[in-house]
């Protein structure tokens, strides 16, 4: 059973835009790469299925974008 996609690169992408954040910004505040901020960007991870040589999409976790909602609420985290 797979999951139900929690937020599209297009709004992972308008997030971003909407509190002008650059990508090593937004990256940082969500504790992630920069390599991975662009694979939520794209939707593909940047490398190529070993049996098909098709990009392998890559899903925002719940966790990244739950994180996405507590930064545009202006939340800090806990302890901060």
């Amino acid at each position: 059973m797979s999951s139900p996609v929690l937020m599209t690169p297009e709004q992972f992408r308008a997030w971003r835009a909407a509190l002008s954040l650059t990508q090593r910004q937004a990256a940082a505040k969500l504790g992630v790469s920069v390599s991975m901020l662009k694979n939520y960007e794209s939707g593909f991870l940047r490398r190529r299925d070993a049996t098909t040589g098709e990009l392998v999409e890559v899903e925002i976790p719940l966790t990244v974008a739950l994180a996405c909602a507590a930064i545009s609420a202006g939340l800090k985290p806990i302890g901060d």
